[in-house]
């Protein structure tokens, strides 16, 4: 299981936004490629970038500062969402050495994309599930639609999906701490590794994660924690490493 750090572009800034309200950021960072670089010392293995524009534009729009990251750091794995729509824009980022993109709004809106991607771009493709007491939001979090997390998580277990990013958007930004419950359950339940992502605070999420037991849970993103120094990466990394 490993730790990756969050990075939030907003008109070229790295934020952190609270329940994903785009009116509701802080600014970490003015330069992002200096960011990618404080968690590669770090000694992070990987890299969660998300393109809060492109996720409600609905195509990339802080490609270029992504492009700079991957190019400045060809060895760090990169995991990349936001605006990702069609097979031309994750070709596009694959070219410029991103490692895998994550598909979020058109899982739901377009669940065959995720098998077209799949078999277009074998082992690059990530799902990104952002739910709201159990069912999938979209379009930058703008959106919740009666869809559940875990019947299109299921959909997908023959698609050739590397993993699932699960999100609980009341949690996302608001240091309230892990759903545990929800991402082992999801875990518990598919056959697709799951990234837990939204509320990881401290290390009592980081220890509760790991006692959790379970298998399918492969990593955990967190964004503000690290950033406001709630949470230390190497003592995060290496209790994982200990008890996984």
């Amino acid at each position: 299981m490993i730790v990756i750090p969050a990075i939030d572009l907003k008109d070229g800034l790295c934020v952190r936004l609270r329940q994903g309200r785009m009116e509701d950021d802080t600014v970490f960072s003015d330069s992002p490629v200096t960011t990618a670089g404080r968690w590669i010392d770090a000694g992070t293995k990987r890299l969660h970038i998300v393109d809060l524009n492109g996720a409600f534009a609905g195509r990339p729009v802080n490609a270029e500062v992504i492009n700079q990251i991957a190019s400045a750091y060809p060895d760090l794995e990169i995991q990349v969402g936001g605006g990702i729509r069609d097979l031309e824009t994750i070709q596009a980022y694959l070219d410029v050495g991103v490692d895998f993109a994550i598909i979020g709004t058109q899982a739901v809106k377009r669940p065959e994309f995720v098998a077209e991607a799949c078999q277009a771009f074998a082992g690059h493709i990530i799902v990104g599930l952002d739910a709201k007491d159990g069912k999938v939001a979209t379009d930058g979090w703008a959106e919740v639609s009666d869809v559940d997390a875990l019947d299109l998580a299921k959909r997908f277990e023959g698609d050739g999906v590397s993993a699932i990013v699960y999100t609980d958007i009341s949690r996302d930004g608001m240091m309230q701490g892990l759903n545990l419950q929800a991402t082992a359950d999801l875990a518990a339940a598919i056959n697709i590794p799951v990234i837990a992502s939204g509320g990881i605070t401290n290390m009592a999420d980081i220890e509760a994660l790991c006692a959790a037991k379970e298998p399918g849970i492969i990593g955990a993103i967190s964004g503000r924690a690290l950033y406001e120094g709630d949470l230390d990466f190497a003592t995060a990394q290496a209790y994982m490493d200990a008890h996984v």
